[in-house]
């Protein structure tokens, strides 16, 4: 049975619907004292989860719920149980980079959620910066060291890949609706894509997030923190990679003005990845992530997730280039770099 054909969860409580059980949560957690004031804001961008802000008299929370039908145009299910592989990436990777993710402070199982530590005014969301022309020179490379080390720090781990054996998740909510969808309105580059689709599913060497993107990273005083790790799963350490560079070539095709230092992000990322990379050769991991890249580029102009802020006629552009470089026998990250470069430019 194919995910559009799968019927949502009956027992389902979606918190968006009942603040009182979200205070009950809190509650049942101790964050809360029977008499607190307590103000529930719902606060939007994603398309997967339920996302609360929380205030009472001492403290301020995030409350997040998985949701079993994300918010898109097209029907796209997942399995709600994910969060807790969300929790556990956040876990896992604290013992890491503790200051590069926010601190659990509960989990209630029954509604799938967990409360979190709330990144206030101080945190600005990296994908709005960058939409807004405001390109930090550090960012980049700050967060590739991070996903490096916890790459680095996870691989070829048995206990880590055992408890992160979400094969099934992570194919619902990743590879299934890019790069299926995509091989769906491109039969011509079926071979090439359900090639990279198997690749992926076939190199469990790390624990991979699975949405390293500038709309789940927050900068704060001590740098990036990541967020949204409901995709987490132990496979490809090129799909991270890859995932998140796409962004900034998509970006670059959005804002010529600044695609210069949109692509030098791009390289600074990769840099500083590669330079955490020690459980496999770089050139095999390497070769991986850049013929990845074009799968993921077209994934987001036709695949079930379209990047919002790109007109038609950009997309377009994208699409071509995307369809280029997946016809090409060998590609590399310079590659696709310097083309980027001749195409978008003021």
């Amino acid at each position: 049975m194919s995910t559009a054909d799968k019927p949502l969860p009956a027992a389902f409580n979606d918190l968006a619907n009942d603040h009182e059980a979200i205070k009950k949560i809190l509650g049942h957690l101790n964050l809360t004292q029977d008499d607190d004031t307590i103000t529930i804001k719902a606060l939007t961008g994603g398309v997967s989860s339920n996302i609360f802000h929380i205030t009472t008299q001492q403290a301020q929370y995030c409350l997040k719920q998985a949701l079993p039908q994300l918010k898109v145009a097209k029907q796209w299910l997942a399995p709600v149980d994910r969060v807790f592989a969300e929790i556990a990436w956040l876990q896992t990777a604290a013992t890491i980079a503790p200051d590069a993710v926010p601190k659990i402070l509960g989990i209630d199982q029954i509604s799938k959620s967990f409360v979190m530590q709330y990144l206030g005014a101080q945190y600005l969301n990296w994908k709005s910066e960058l939409l807004a022309g405001r390109v930090a020179d550090k960012v980049a490379a700050q967060l590739g060291n991070i996903l490096g080390r916890i790459h680095s720090q996870t691989a070829l781990n048995e206990d880590i890949a055992k408890r992160f054996a979400n094969d099934d998740t992570f194919y619902a909510i990743r590879l299934e609706p890019y790069l299926e969808e995509a091989v769906r309105q491109h039969p011509e580059l079926s071979p090439r894509l359900k090639a990279l689709i198997k690749r992926t599913q076939h190199n469990p060497k790390v624990l991979v997030h699975g949405d390293v993107s500038p709309k789940n990273i927050m900068l704060g005083p001590l740098g990036p923190v990541i967020l949204d790790a409901e995709c987490a799963w132990y496979g490809d350490p090129a799909f991270d990679v890859a995932f998140c560079l796409n962004h900034f070539f998509l970006k670059a095709a959005y804002m010529y003005e600044i695609a210069p230092a949109l692509l030098q992000n791009a390289q600074d990322f990769l840099n500083a990845y590669l330079q955490e990379v020690t459980w496999e050769p770089v050139p095999e991991l390497e070769y991986r992530i850049a013929s990845l890249l074009p799968g993921l580029m077209i994934a987001r102009i036709d695949g079930k997730s379209p990047v919002e802020y790109l007109a038609a006629e950009r997309g377009a552009v994208v699409r071509t280039l995307a369809i280029e470089f997946l016809q090409q026998d060998v590609v590399s990250f310079s590659i696709i770099r310097a083309r980027w470069g001749q195409e978008f430019k003021q």
